[in-house]
């Protein structure tokens, strides 16, 4: 019975995991998949390998399931770096560059979200908290139309 139990609770895990949600580099792509899908794009520019608090974001939010669970029901994520210790794709460089600037990003994290059809939703940052605290803040900048 316990063996049983083990491999249930394996299997809903492994679910669980599967169908969380990626994280996307490519603007156009995230773009196109919010509009199919009727979601909100969450795009996080971040210094993933040297920004404390982009690194205290994640640990705190983004990898965990509360957040997770809901970024799959209602979000396209994408990721937009500034990593210092990892070199980035050219094209993906130069992408995350032009956002930055189209964008007016002037510190990390910078949450931005956008409608399905690109317009801004709403902007802000680093929330303390953890997942429910954040999804408030989300909700209360970046209400759903």
């Amino acid at each position: 019975m316990k063996k049983v139990f083990i491999f249930c609770a394996f299997i809903v895990a492994a679910t669980t995991l599967a169908s969380a949600q990626e994280w996307l580099t490519n603007y156009d792509e995230a773009l196109g998949k919010a509009k199919a899908e009727n979601k909100q794009v969450l795009m996080d520019f971040t210094g993933s390998d040297w920004c404390g608090w982009c690194i205290k974001l994640d640990k705190e939010v983004f990898s965990l399931p509360e957040f997770k669970e809901f970024a799959t029901r209602n979000l396209v994520l994408l990721k937009v770096d500034f990593p210092q210790r990892k070199p980035l794709p050219a094209m993906e460089k130069a992408q995350n560059d032009k956002l930055a600037s189209e964008f007016h990003i002037e510190g990390y994290p910078t949450i931005v979200v956008l409608n399905p059809d690109g317009s801004s939703a709403g902007e802000l940052g680093y929330v303390p908290g953890g997942p429910k605290a954040f999804l408030a803040e989300l909700a209360r900048v970046a209400p759903r139309k």
